[in-house]
């Protein structure tokens, strides 16, 4: 039997651990842990676009048909849309039920170049040159600079041009997928420092702001953790059931990944070993490449409850009273702006000053008063957004008759598959 030492879901766990005991007795230790987690998280985002390119290129060119790769992606944005709509509505009606802002003392005004400049990013938001931005103007400029979308878009149109190659395309796809398998290889290298990347990721965030940030809201950030725990349980539960997968089964098989995310802060050190997760318990590659990279910047469900809480939060401390109306307005605001959340941790406050700009219902500098304990709330968020994004991929992937219900049951139940093998 494999020693517990050995595996990576316990040292994961005991470097958060250990990060949380080094950060609160040694806040010094803070800026070094700091450089010791981005290393981490720049060691998985070095692998990120190559990973996203090949993986969508090799599904496209043997999905055969274009036209699925049009449905897929049309039901996928269908999906996130309403999921992400449901989660807004879930983090209004829980903010409003338990009141986290109430008898909390104001103190706005503080931190205010953070503010500004946090204001400052939120006035280049503009949603019409979010979607153009989408087109790369440099194909090479958009993997240098790592973008998402980007890369999504032309992976897709370079699957499209193989596709159509047939059999010229073969010695490319060949090599490609060769090329494929060495990036997995070396993320299984990379993975085995995630204990590391953790451990400096939790010194960081206790070493800089401290235990008693979290005592003093306590309240609003058992309310968001609450909130995410009702999403994954109850609404993502719901569609599990509905589409006949197990959710348990699904987290229990991904609990590496939602570790790093807690340790880390960030959903984006998961999304390689998400995709490959994906295609093991059951998807096909081109479905995977479609939704997971897409799903960072449209099926952020974590963030959009969070969102949706901080807003109502700041009206309760600053006693601004919202009618159901106005409630419908945010909702619908947040529908818009919630899309523009990167997988990074920080780009959801940003999102949140963007959102405040304009629903105009209050001073930017109100926002000043969450800066102590957002970083603690990004591990829920990331958290929900990681999960979410994985069963929508199962969703799609089962709604299109491309999941392999033999590899999900040997991915979920290695050990009875092993033993009835045996027998």
């Amino acid at each position: 039997m494999k020693s517990i030492h050995s595996n990576l879901t316990f040292q994961v766990i005991l470097a958060i651990i250990i990060g949380i005991c080094v950060g609160t007795y040694f806040p010094e230790f803070a800026s070094t842990a700091k450089l010791i987690s981005q290393g981490f998280i720049n060691l998985i985002s070095m692998l990120i676009a190559p990973i996203i390119f090949f993986t969508i290129v090799l599904g496209i060119a043997h999905m055969g048909d274009m036209k699925k790769v049009g449905r897929v992606g049309g039901k996928a944005l269908l999906y996130f849309e309403i999921v992400s709509t449901i989660a807004i509505a879930v983090g209004l009606i829980v903010a409003n039920v338990l009141k986290p802002g109430a008898g909390v003392v104001a103190k706005a005004g503080s931190d205010a170049t953070k503010i500004a400049g946090y204001a400052e990013q939120a006035k280049d938001m503009n949603w019409a040159e979010f979607f153009l931005h989408i087109i790369p103007h440099n194909v090479i400029a958009a993997f240098a600079e790592g973008n998402i979308l980007q890369i999504l878009l032309f992976a897709i149109l370079f699957g499209y041009g193989l596709n159509k190659l047939g059999g010229e395309g073969t010695s490319v796809l060949n090599a490609f997928d060769k090329i494929s398998k060495v990036l997995f290889k070396i993320m299984k290298v990379i993975m085995r420092l995630a204990p590391i990347g953790a451990f400096g990721g939790m010194a960081y965030s206790i070493g800089t702001h401290g235990l008693q940030s979290i005592l003093g809201m306590a309240k609003l950030m058992g309310s968001v953790y609450l909130t995410c725990i009702l999403f994954i349980f109850v609404v993502l539960n719901g569609i599990c059931r509905y589409y006949n997968f197990s959710l348990w089964a699904y987290l229990k098989f991904i609990r590496q990944e939602i570790l790093i995310v807690l340790g880390t802060s960030s959903s984006e050190s998961a999304l390689p070993s998400m995709m490959q997760k994906m295609e093991t318990i059951g998807c096909d590659k081109s479905v995977v490449g479609l939704v997971i990279p897409t799903g960072y910047s449209f099926n952020l469900d974590g963030t959009a409850i969070y969102l949706a809480m901080a807003v109502i939060f700041l009206c309760q401390v600053f006693h601004v009273d919202l009618s159901i109306g106005q409630q419908i307005t945010v909702l619908g605001v947040l529908m818009v702006t919630s899309k523009g959340a990167a997988g990074v941790t920080g780009s959801g406050f940003i999102v949140l000053v963007s959102t405040l700009t304009a629903l105009k219902i209050m001073p930017i500098e109100h926002i000043s008063i969450l800066i102590g304990v957002d970083r603690f709330m990004s591990e829920a968020r990331a958290i929900t957004n990681v999960i979410g994004n994985g069963v929508a991929t199962i969703v799609i992937a089962k709604s299109e008759n491309q999941f392999d219900q033999a590899k999900y049951l040997k991915a979920i139940q290695p050990a009875r598959i092993e033993k009835n093998e045996e027998g």
